[in-house]
């Protein structure tokens, strides 16, 4: 949420070096300090209002750096205890510095569109990584009987996951290529069905790099292409989930019609913030929510996967005891 927070109030850029910010461990303050950073930084002037959020998110993902180099020693501390996820802890680790570059090649690369994307990506990857984490720590099972009709479920709470990570990367190369704004208007966008659209140059991930993309470069038939991709993704989305929570509502368990319940609840809290953002011209609260709710959307349908690949048997009890 921070991230996305930074991002979009356009901090991206509210520390133009790493991973100090104007060469201060904080930001600069006095007016001494901000004179001195605008004589070193004459293209990127100080904005007091932009770089304390990029500062405090630096800080934080450093914090969680931290704490999951600490899971990845206890990890190896505890190695010879059966059901400690080992591996799981050491890919983490490998993920959260790779995020950190990520972070560092944002700044650098001054908010390219591919590394926003992939930053954006790889925090959801982390934190669904931590959360499966939770669950098989946790030991949270399913117990249910006549496993063999759940294949049909199984399978599609893979396409669930999978489309929903489609509709992620959609809504980050939306977000990193300042596209959100290129419809206005909903269900039609720019007043027509199928708008005028360059979807070759929207989707270019082999642009060059460079000088700078805040604000984005591209033009508004590019834009318009990823917004009206991102909708139609969300059309699908909306689609397989409920189909998935009908499939979990129809196997008549008690555990697996209250993550039906869910997942249709966080679907269409994300589709109605979705639709406001639009409406409303992205209200800062609003599209900040619209990323930590698509967070919360992909943590669900993984809970609803993990239940169903590690589920036992349930017991049966016979009148004699």
């Amino acid at each position: 949420m921070l991230g996305a927070f930074t991002r979009l109030a356009d901090a991206g850029l509210g520390c133009p070096d790493w991973p100090t910010c104007y060469g201060h461990l904080w930001v600069p303050t006095t007016e001494a300090e901000i004179a001195q950073a605008n004589a070193v930084f004459a293209d990127t002037p100080v904005e007091t209002d932009k770089t304390w959020p990029e500062q405090v998110h630096r800080i934080v993902a450093g914090t969680l750096g931290l704490m999951v180099l600490g899971l990845a020693i206890c990890a190896w501390r505890e190695k010879n205890i059966p059901g400690r996820p080992q591996k799981h802890a050491y890919v983490l680790c490998v993920l959260i510095v790779i995020q950190a570059l990520f972070g560092m090649w944002t700044v650098t690369l001054k908010l390219w569109p591919q590394v926003v994307t992939a930053h954006l990506l790889g925090g959801f990857a982390t934190l669904s990584l931590l959360w499966l984490m939770v669950q098989r720590l946790g030991g949270y099972q399913w117990s249910f009987q006549g496993l063999a009709q759940l294949a049909n479920v199984k399978r599609w709470t893979v396409i669930a996951l999978l489309v929903v990570t489609v509709q992620i990367l959609l809504g980050g190369w939306t977000s990193s290529n300042y596209a959100a704004l290129a419809c206005v208007d909903l269900p039609t966008c720019q007043g027509y069905w199928l708008p005028d659209m360059n979807f070759a140059q929207g989707f270019d991930v082999m642009q060059q790099i460079g000088p700078n993309y805040l604000g984005g470069n591209l033009d508004n038939e590019a834009r318009t292409a990823i917004h009206f991709s991102h909708r139609i993704g969300a059309i699908i989305t909306t689609v397989v989930v409920l189909l998935l929570a009908y499939k979990l509502w129809c196997l008549n368990h008690p555990d697996s019609r209250r993550w039906a319940l869910a997942l249709a609840v966080v679907l269409f809290v994300q589709v109605g913030l979705g639709v406001t953002n639009i409406l409303a011209h992205i209200p800062l609260p609003v599209a900040v929510a619209h990323n930590a709710v698509g967070a919360l959307l992909l943590l669900t349908v993984m809970t609803v996967m993990h239940r169903l690949y590690t589920l036992k048997p349930e017991k049966i009890i016979s009148e004699e005891g």
